[in-house]
């Protein structure tokens, strides 16, 4: 067996191996040494090399490393043969015991044929653990009296290194009173004891903070540390000592029981027991001041336990002792004087006469409210007496002073109880001794009320908001006034001042409360008939004279979406269907039709929009959800049928929203005439023919008809009162034209609509075929409960211009235009208006 040596963590970090060869089945042991700690891939020996082996055999054999009883620390590497370092090793995790040898068994096994390598590693220490002390601070408790020389034994450190790497030697921080001896165990550990090198004083040092330092013999050297903290017992070594031996204290007569006249210090070196010390009187100390005064054992506190006489004795002296709880107790003394100064200890006295308890709050100024008299029964400046009024600038009292010894209570200005309900005067008398003495007297006087404050609402205009549709005997709001007075002067009364609007008086409409100003309606609001209310409401108290005051209460009634769009254009009779005919060559954009629909609320709640609910082919037509124009969105080609469907719903923008439907049909043919735009067909020739005929002959019965429903109408209206219009806001009306302008600019075809009745009459236009031409005829139609009377030619124009806007109608029916929207002019409160599209029919 040969050993070989070299350093670790290269390739020729190889220590010492052994190598001894059997081959066969035969045993091989090789023996390698390497330090702990190596790292990761460094290299420990060539097998190959060692064992007499091809490196290219350990792949063809299958050459592995078994390790035994251990974890896979290392490895082989096939295509060098060299044995390396797989991942750290630690000595101290391996070899757990204190032993300098420590190894790894392993096996290096060969395929085809079998062949065993044993190798063992030893694992050499290397310096990696410093000292530790199994404890980091040694409390010590060492009486002072402890001789020098004497031992008290330490906990050692520990050392996980061995050998030379393990613990070597102590050291102990500087200190006069302490040093360390070093023992060794008989396994080479070191032992160290502390040892008392002087006398100990806790008086002067009480505690004692050393530091212990173990050392490894490494190279280089590890070292670890730990506190020593020893605390001084104490003995009773030291007298009790007073800060001075007489103390002088000066005090008045009739000092209060239980004041304190000294506190006596005196402090002890020692501790403890040896520190705690009891006060005492000595035998030298009289009865009459031990009655007079006591002193606390424990805290040495002086106090007056007696009445102190000034004229009986003028000065006490105490003889005190301090003694402390040690085994053989000492004690310290003192001497307490204690001297008496005269002081003026009669106070002076006040009596109060002919007193008036309580005053109106309207009593005259200068009344008489009482007569005082003082006295003192000292004589010289102590029973000279001075009577003074507490708070004397901010009351409306004044002293005057009649005679000696005798002063009247006058009122010195206006009284106001709901400013001041109940005065506490206060009468000060004071002597003129030092220190002075003086003597209180209070007077209660109560002020009573008159009925000088009318009743005040909180605000002098009250906003109150209701919204419409309201429940009779809701309450609106409380309208609360507040009256300063008292009992019935202060009991209010309120009620609605009497207004009538439209012949309607307010108490009809409104109710209040006459207690507690609680204000109901009695009646349903209707936004769309009533806007707003203004009325005055009195609050009058029960005093007498009666005062009252009045606050005006404005009543806005809010709009409630209780109204359903009602679906105006395009008219039909309640529950038909709407028909359109449109030509199959339709181009793309074409306006089919529009659907105008009109909410009797306002602003949010009359917002409209138009949705498609269900349509038969949503590639074909298109609906705007603002104006609500329906157009095409692409040609009709010979797959689309003839018949459309569309089920579109006007629904407002409130909360909850309320809609309306509207079912129109849209039929299609082949081809439909129409005008040139640059041509217009002569009407003059053939005009009388048997189709020409019957539309004139209709057109004068319509005309008829229509003159008499005006005067109708006009006879009704002149017959009715005139209800009171509420006129609408300017920005309602801005937003209708302004919505109305922007379908106009929309589409160039739609022509204006102007409001010119309050009676609305639709006009569909049909279209007639003469033999010759085409000629657009007006039909009026009368809706049930229409509101608007719609005319799509401006009011003002004469019968050429008319003439020319006929022409121009004609023109856009025939290019299958539909009506729009114009001008609305409100006769009480008018939401929009909204012109139907016009119908072009083929005969």
């Amino acid at each position: 067996m040969a050993r070989i040596f070299a350093p670790a963590r290269t390739r020729s970090n190889v220590a010492v191996f052994t190598f001894i060869a059997m081959w066969g089945c035969a045993l091989s042991i090789t023996r390698y040494s390497i330090p702990e700690e190596m790292e990761e891939g460094s290299f420990v020996a060539n097998l190959a090399t060692d064992l007499g082996l091809d490196v290219r055999s350990l792949v063809q054999r299958s050459a592995k490393l078994d390790v035994i009883h251990s974890k896979n620390y290392l490895d082989i590497n096939k295509e060098t043969g060299e044995l390396i370092i797989r991942e750290r090793i630690d000595r101290e995790s391996i070899c757990t015991t204190k032993t300098t040898s420590c190894f790894l068994k392993m096996d290096v096994i060969l395929e085809n044929p079998i062949r065993i390598f044993n190798i063992e590693l030893e694992i050499m220490d290397i310096n990696d653990n410093a000292p530790v002390f199994r404890r980091k601070t040694m409390p010590l408790d060492i009486s002072e009296a402890t001789p020098p020389g004497e031992r008290f034994s330490l906990t050692n450190a520990v050392d996980a290194d061995v050998g030379a790497n393990s613990i070597k030697t102590y050291y102990l921080s500087e200190s006069e009173y302490f040093v360390i001896d070093i023992q060794t165990g008989s396994d080479g550990s070191k032992y160290v004891d502390l040892v008392l090198s002087g006398n100990l004083d806790r008086e002067e040092h009480s505690v004692h903070n050393l530091i212990l330092t173990a050392v490894d013999g490494g190279v280089p050297p590890r070292s670890g540390t730990a506190n020593i903290i020893i605390n001084v017992l104490d003995i009773n070594d030291n007298a009790p000592l007073f800060s001075q031996p007489v103390f002088a204290v000066n005090m008045s007569e009739n000092t209060a029981a239980g004041t304190v006249v000294l506190k006596l210090n005196a402090s002890d070196l020692d501790e403890g027991t040896n520190a705690q010390l009891i006060y005492s009187y000595t035998l030298y100390t009289s009865e009459k001041t031990q009655e007079l005064f006591s002193l606390d054992p424990d805290s040495g506190e002086i106090r007056v336990k007696g009445v102190i006489d000034y004229e009986e004795i003028q000065s006490f002296e105490m003889h005190i002792q301090a003694q402390d709880r040690g085994a053989n107790p000492l004690s310290g003394h003192c001497k307490v004087m204690v001297f008496i100064t005269d002081v003026n200890d009669n106070y002076p006295e006040v009596t109060v006469k002919s007193l008036k308890s309580a005053l109106t709050e309207d009593v005259s100024v200068g009344a008489l409210i009482a007569v005082v008299t003082v006295s003192d029964r000292d004589s010289g400046a102590n029973g000279e007496v001075e009577l003074t009024l507490s708070q004397q600038r901010t009351l409306p009292f004044v002293l005057n002073k009649s005679s000696e010894g005798y002063f009247e209570l006058l009122l010195s200005k206006p009284l106001d109880r709901e400013v001041i309900s109940k005065y506490e005067i206060i009468l000060r008398v004071t002597d003129k001794g030092s220190p002075p003495l003086c003597e209180n007297e209070t007077i209660t006087l109560d002020i009573l009320d008159v009925n000088d404050n009318a009743p005040m609402f909180s605000q002098s205009f009250y906003t109150i908001h209701v919204v419409e549709n309201n429940v009779p005997g809701a309450l609106l709001t409380s309208l609360s006034a507040l009256d300063p007075d008292l009992n019935e002067n202060q009991y209010l009364v309120y009620f609605i001042m009497e207004k009538e609007i439209v012949n309607t008086s307010m108490s009809m409409l409104f109710s209040i409360n006459p207690e507690n100003g609680d204000l109901y309606a009695l009646k349903t609001f209707d936004y769309e008939r009533e806007r707003e209310f203004l009325f005055h409401i009195e609050a009058r108290d029960s005093g007498v004279p009666p005062l009252s005051s009045n606050v005006t209460v404005h009543i806005i009634i809010l709009d409630q979406n209780d109204n359903t769009p009602l679906i105006v254009s395009p008219w039909r009779a309640r529950g038909s269907l709407i028909e359109e005919v449109i030509p199959r060559s339709t181009d793309k954009g074409h306006l089919v039709t529009k659907v105008i629909a009109i909410d009797a609320d306002s602003e949010q709640n009359a917002r409209v929009t138009y949705q498609l609910l269900q349509i038969t082919d949503s590639s074909l037509f298109s609906l705007d959800q603002y104006n609500g124009e329906i157009r095409t969105t692409r040609m009709f080609s010979y797959r689309d049928p003839r018949q459309q469907r569309l089920v579109i719903v006007a629904k407002d923008n409130g909360q909850p929203a309320l809609s309306a439907t509207v079912t129109i049909k849209i039929s299609t043919v082949e081809h439909v005439r129409s005008f040139s735009e640059t041509t217009e067909l002569p009407l003059e020739y053939d005009l009388f023919t048997d189709l020409n005929l019957y539309l004139v002959i209709g057109l004068g019965a319509v005309s008829f008809l229509l003159l008499i429903t005006i005067l109708v109408i006009i006879v009704l209206k002149c017959q009715k009162p005139k209800p009171k219009v509420l006129k609408m806001p300017p920005a309602n009306r801005n937003s209708v034209i302004s919505r109305n302008s922007m379908i106009s600019q929309r589409s160039s075809t739609i022509a204006d609509s102007t409001l010119i009745s309050s009676d609305a009459y639709w006009y569909s236009l049909f279209l007639a075929e003469t033999r010759k031409g085409k000629v657009v005829m007006r039909q009026p139609i009368i809706p049930k409960g229409a509101g608007y009377f719609v005319s799509s030619i401006p009011r003002s124009i004469g019968p050429r211009q008319r003439r020319v806007a006929e022409r121009n109608e004609m023109h856009m029916v025939l290019e299958g235009g539909c009506g729009g929207m114009g001008a609305v002019e409100p006769l009480a409160v008018l939401p929009r208006l909204a012109v139907g599209c016009e119908r072009v029919w083929k005969r």
